[in-house]
């Protein structure tokens, strides 16, 4: 009786990883059916450096809740690598940056002629870019006496 009742514990204790939840990466998986347009590369530079349209910014703040910042911001090309250019005056986003908090940034379209709403864009996957070569070569962009951060666009989705 007891060989069982051990066998029946050890049998339970290897089904755990079985009945945990997976992981979930809110990213890429807070729409799993994309009803709406994606752009990319060029067409989404010059889409956010026409500055109109809808654009946020998220972070995680120390707690683990999220923070969404409005602001625009702009895009640049380096050989074939598009980053994002982001200007923030010192607030939680920024504090949140400074601390590693991963950073995304959604991009929409002005909704098209007779729309309620936009039906195009970009959720953006960055990286933060360090290199101080790549930066030097990217601030050539910035207007005068602006410090911008730059990060390296990694990924494009569907804005859901």
């Amino acid at each position: 009786m007891k060989k069982l009742l051990a066998l029946t514990l050890v049998l339970c204790l290897f089904a755990l990883p079985v009945l945990a939840e997976p992981a979930v990466d809110a990213f890429t998986s807070a729409s799993v059916n994309n009803f709406y347009g994606k752009i990319e590369g060029d067409e989404l530079m010059n889409a956010i450096n026409s500055y109109t349209g809808f654009y946020a910014v998220a972070t995680v703040n120390p707690d683990g809740t999220p923070n969404l910042a409005f602001f625009i911001y702009g895009c640049v090309k380096e050989g074939e690598t598009y980053y994002l250019q982001l200007g923030l005056s010192p607030n939680q986003t920024t504090a949140n940056i400074d601390n590693g908090s991963e950073v995304v940034a959604m991009y929409a379209q002005l909704p098209a002629e007779g729309a309620t709403y936009p039906t195009s864009g970009a959720r953006l996957s960055l990286k933060k870019v360090t290199d101080e070569e790549l930066l030097a070569k990217l601030l050539v962009n910035a207007p005068q006496g602006y410090q911008p951060m730059y990060y390296e666009i990694t990924a494009v989705n569907p804005i859901g």
